[in-house]
């Protein structure tokens, strides 16, 4: 297939059918309505995010509407300062690159292959192709409205994934409605390297960690990012 993706400009993608949305003919697809991702910058994009949240945390009164709810179906929730440590209110900055090992291409295939032998998040899983000039804008050049309630501009969702693409070696191997998979081929070997890219995964995708497994940056650090070669986002 690599042959003839160079030459058509048509990239690979996983895309599962199966889940309760259906197919992308029911995703609300936008491809209208998304700028550009190489005209926005990924540190930008992510201290936004970080910031938002922080000043929604730090500024929440915890007797508002709705809060009781919450924990009764959710449990006591950590707090502000539990969920970001060892990191603040303040953005922390862009986590270095890591040295390139793998091939990035070698490593989605590898992915791709792992998601369609059953048991992953995807139910039914087909092979698409996009036509994008880079992996990383594949959710922009199909109008992906998966991170809706988070980014109303997917492209600039993939501006970081440029980002990550250049630092981590990342490719986009899948989507569901609201699911992102990503191949790493470059993933973070130390605990302080992973938990800086932990933090511009909270800032890209919150849900992932607020409402995710592990609750806290720290333990999504270690069990989602350090060695890891797949990342995958979620948004409610």
């Amino acid at each position: 297939m690599e042959p003839a993706r160079r030459t058509s400009g048509l990239l690979p993608l996983l895309i599962d059918v199966g889940g309760g949305q259906g197919g992308p003919e029911d995703w609300e697809l936008l491809p209208g309505e998304v700028s550009y991702p190489g005209d926005h910058d990924a540190e930008e994009v992510l201290a936004e995010f970080w910031d938002e949240y922080a000043a929604d945390e730090l500024g929440a009164d915890e007797d508002r509407p709705g809060m009781r709810t919450v924990v009764e179906v959710f449990g006591e929730q950590g707090t502000y300062e539990e969920t970001v440590a060892p990191f603040g209110p303040a953005w922390p900055g862009l986590a270095p690159a890591t040295e390139h090992g793998a091939d990035p291409e070698a490593c989605a295939a590898e992915i791709a292959g792992s998601l369609t032998d059953g048991g992953s998040w995807l139910k039914e899983p087909r092979l698409a192709l996009v036509p994008a000039r880079r992996s990383a804008d594949i959710p922009a050049a199909i109008g992906w409205s998966g991170p809706l309630n988070h980014e109303g501009d997917v492209a600039r969702l993939c501006a970081v994934l440029r980002s990550w693409e250049d630092r981590f070696g990342i490719r986009v191997v899948a989507l569901a409605f609201d699911r992102l998979i990503l191949s790493v081929a470059a993933p973070p070997t130390t605990r302080d390297e992973a938990e800086a890219v932990a933090a511009e995964h909270f800032a890209f995708c919150p849900d992932n960690i607020t409402q995710g497994h592990h609750e806290a940056l720290r333990a999504y650090a270690q069990h989602e990012v350090l060695g890891r070669r797949m990342w995958s986002f979620w948004w409610d």
